[in-house]
């Protein structure tokens, strides 16, 4: 019941993987079926969560956007994806506006211009702690003040043998380690949940749109099944 894009962006063995390698481990990892599955999974989770910290005024941002799952189904005003996957945009909703580049720059956005920056499953495939820093000091510079950033990702404490089974994760990082590096570089930290949705898609938790919506009203069942933290940090002002 993981939304996990499990995403990375030039080959496979080197920085985070990019262009025609980067669309092949979606098309390897996500089947059309899947795909298509994972979709109704993400609009549960953010209806029945993600978008209490969205207005229908907001620009909100996701870097990392994949087949837009997140972005398709939020509710605001603007919806900005960047990603380095050719395929990402024949999957997006029409308005939603993509970006093919780096989430380490993203020179093409104005600071204090985004009232929420998303990210999931993305800071584990860059290339070194170095680009997850580049990453979040971007998401800081382009958040208005009081904008958040909300981060999701397989924390390392919860599954540490599993977090490895996917050959382009490169870089370990825990709930606790995340909440530092915002922390160090101007962030207000607001929450930080180190269990809060199973690992993966793949796992044997039931995927129903309505039971996935049951288990986010329960958070008595998050340290049981979660396998991913959700950070959530504010931009000072």
């Amino acid at each position: 019941m993981d939304p996990s894009g499990d995403r990375g962006g030039d080959d496979l063995s080197g920085g985070a993987p990019r262009g025609e390698a980067l669309s092949r481990i979606y098309r390897r990892r996500f089947p059309e079926e899947d795909r298509v599955a994972k979709a109704r999974v993400w609009r549960a989770v953010v209806e029945g969560y993600l978008q209490r910290w969205i207005r229908a005024t907001d620009t909100v941002l996701d870097l990392g956007c994949g087949d837009g799952a997140f972005l398709n189904a939020v509710s605001c005003a603007r919806r900005l994806g960047v990603d380095l996957n050719p395929d990402a945009r024949k999957h997006l909703a029409p308005g939603v506006e993509l970006f093919e580049a780096e989430i380490t720059a993203l020179p093409f956005l104005p600071g204090s211009s985004v009232d929420l920056v998303f990210t999931s499953n993305v800071l584990e495939h860059l290339a070194g702690k170095a680009d997850v820093e580049r990453a979040l000091s971007e998401a800081l510079r382009v958040l208005k003040p009081g904008g958040h950033l909300v981060a999701m990702g397989p924390n390392l404490r919860a599954v540490p043998g599993a977090y490895w089974d996917f050959w382009d994760h490169r870089i370990p990082i825990t709930d606790r380690a995340l909440v530092e590096a915002l922390e160090l570089l101007g962030f207000e930290v607001a929450d930080a949940i180190p269990r809060f949705l199973p690992y993966t898609t793949r796992s044997r938790y039931p995927k129903a749109p309505w039971l996935v919506r049951l288990y986010l009203a329960l958070p008595l069942l998050w340290p049981l099944a979660g396998g991913q933290f959700l950070v959530r940090a504010r931009k000072p002002g």
